[in-house]
């Protein structure tokens, strides 16, 4: 998603709790990953691998300039000949300790011992960070949450772009107007679905 979608989609929330609560998720990501020159490893569950926050992560980190926001993905199942960047497995949270973070995804209560791994590199000194679907056992795990329970205005991979485009702000913006959240949801609509400007 760019900015410019990033930007609308803040201006369609304003008012709701998710702009705010994906900056101080972004800026906990930060604080734990800049002052040790990276260590950011990412993890899904086994239905479902956050690949795409993943490569927002990668832009971002390119963009602002912040290296450290380029996460290693870590794959429940890595197929044989996958390139280096797919290729790391489970085995890699075993040596996670202190001075890595680990950014866990789940939208649903995480199974084949992830929990116990996540537990093990939490004792060794790492930080772990969850956006999650509301699991009690994923949020006593982690230092930092962020939960997207069902029936919530977003859904989790809206949250993922808006954490990620805060991880790689420099600065906040300015605060929105009052609009009213279905007001503002149809602007966007409108705007995303409009065709382009006709040119004479």
């Amino acid at each position: 998603m760019d900015a410019v979608r990033v930007a609308l989609l803040r201006e369609v929330l304003a008012g709701t709790e998710w702009p705010a609560a994906a900056r101080r998720f972004a800026g906990a990501l930060r604080s734990s990953v800049v002052p040790h020159r990276g260590g950011l490893l990412l993890v899904g569950t086994e239905e479902y691998e956050p690949w795409h926050l993943a490569a927002h992560l990668v832009d971002e980190s390119a963009w602002s300039g912040l290296p450290e926001l380029a996460p290693t993905l870590v794959r429940h199942r890595v197929r044989p000949g996958a390139p280096a960047h797919l290729a790391v497995g489970l085995g890699r949270l075993e040596a996670a300790g202190r001075g890595a973070t680990l950014l866990m995804v789940a939208p649903e209560r995480p199974g084949g011992g992830l929990l116990q791994r996540v537990h093990d590199a939490r004792r060794a000194g790492a930080t772990v960070l969850a956006l999650d679907g509301g699991d009690e056992e994923v949020r006593g795990l982690a230092h930092e949450t962020l939960t997207v329970e069902e029936g919530a205005e977003v859904d989790l991979d809206t949250v993922q772009h808006l954490v990620s485009a805060a991880a790689g702000e420099n600065s906040l913006p300015a605060p929105r107007g009052g609009r009213r959240f279905r007001d503002r949801l149809s602007a966007l609509a409108d705007r995303l679905t409009a065709p382009p400007p006709t040119r004479w």
